[in-house]
């Protein structure tokens, strides 16, 4: 496993199928050390979370299950609905989401999927104004978005093809 450093602090970065993983966990303890798997919960259960990850396992993940996604999509943002990175990934099949337990465990995402919450971050750790960096994580999220639907995949997905 390879270390990354951000802002002096190190971040472990997972190679699986050819694909890097960056460690949420690591992040989330940079952020709080004592509420790690809170955040990490808090920020799945938001459904602008949720509807990208959707888009990208329909872009990536041939296995996703979209019915599954579905009921997750309509309960996200509710104060009562709550997700764990394994109900996600054991739900819906979901490959952008790595969680283990144990030594070198943690929660990792797909590098495009963590791309967004480094971001974020990064933003706090530079002491940046809450509207601040709420307008320039939606102006990258929208800039994601554009990349995604220019995708011919997505209008495949659109059309009803595969």
């Amino acid at each position: 496993m390879a270390k990354i450093k951000v802002l002096n602090k190190e971040i472990t970065i997972q190679t699986r199928n050819e694909e890097d993983y960056i460690c949420i966990t690591d992040i989330a303890r940079y952020k709080d050390a004592e509420r790690i798997d809170d955040l990490i919960r808090n920020w799945l259960r938001n459904r602008n979370t949720i509807e990208f990850l959707g888009i990208w396992e329909h872009l990536n993940n041939p296995d996703f299950k979209p019915v599954e996604f579905d009921g997750f999509r309509k309960l996200a943002g509710l104060n009562s609905f709550t997700l764990t990175p394994k109900q996600w990934i054991e739900k819906t099949g979901a490959i952008g989401i790595v969680s283990k337990s144990g030594r070198y465990g943690g929660t990792y995402a797909h590098k495009d999927i963590a791309n967004l919450e480094n971001l974020n971050a990064l933003f706090i750790q530079e002491k940046m104004p809450q509207p601040e960096r709420l307008r320039k994580l939606n102006q990258i999220a929208i800039q994601q978005m554009r990349l995604l639907t220019d995708d011919a995949r997505i209008k495949q997905l659109e059309a009803g093809k595969k």
